[in-house]
């Protein structure tokens, strides 16, 4: 194939992705706007945000360049059956996810006690807690989502490399404030 052909090929079956992922990216600032009224509860809370829509798309990212490369290389079937690579994978991510949740939680709580020493911030268990059911419940949504949609996308002929990276910032950001919002909405009861 010509470069030129290569170059619509690969347009052609970005875009419809990238369309659908700025849908997802406005759904996900209506939910921003619905956080808003948090922050006064959980001071703190708007800082983890970037930061945590940022390692949702950089852990599982990564876990879909792996599964693109096992698809590309015959390693990997595209089915849901029981594959030690693809479990390995899923669960080396899994595992990265929920723990860099904490990590930012942790963290966040950390940097604005030094930085705002003399302003309020939320308790470390509350943010730790928001971080926590918020990783946990995106990294299911995202591994589900990320292996359903690269391997309809691949027994439909598309070339993986060109999916991975809209789903996963598409899924990560609906997805990552829909449930920060539950988290916060749990917090609330539970304290």
């Amino acid at each position: 194939m010509s470069v030129r052909g290569d170059f619509w090929s690969i347009y052609r079956e970005a875009l419809p992705i990238l369309i659908v992922a700025l849908g997802g990216g406005l759904f996900a600032g209506v939910v921003l706007e619905q956080l808003i009224e948090s922050l006064e509860r959980f001071p703190g809370l708007f800082v983890m945000i970037p930061v945590f829509l940022a390692t949702r798309g950089n852990v599982y990212g990564a876990l879909g360049g792996r599964i693109a490369s096992g698809l590309h290389q015959g390693l990997i079937e595209p089915r849901f059956e029981w594959d030690e690579r693809l479990v390995n994978a899923v669960l080396a991510s899994f595992i990265n996810g929920i723990g860099i949740s904490i990590v930012i939680g942790a963290l966040t709580w950390a940097v604005l006690e030094w930085v705002l020493r003399w302003e309020e911030v939320a308790a470390l268990y509350e943010l730790v807690g928001i971080m926590l059911i918020s990783g946990v419940l995106t990294s299911v949504v995202l591994i589900a989502g990320l292996l359903a949609l690269i391997f309809v996308g691949y027994r439909y002929g598309f070339d993986p490399d060109n999916l991975v990276g809209p789903i996963v910032t598409t899924l990560g950001d609906i997805f990552g404030m829909l449930f920060m919002l539950l988290a916060v909405g749990l917090m609330e009861v539970m304290v």
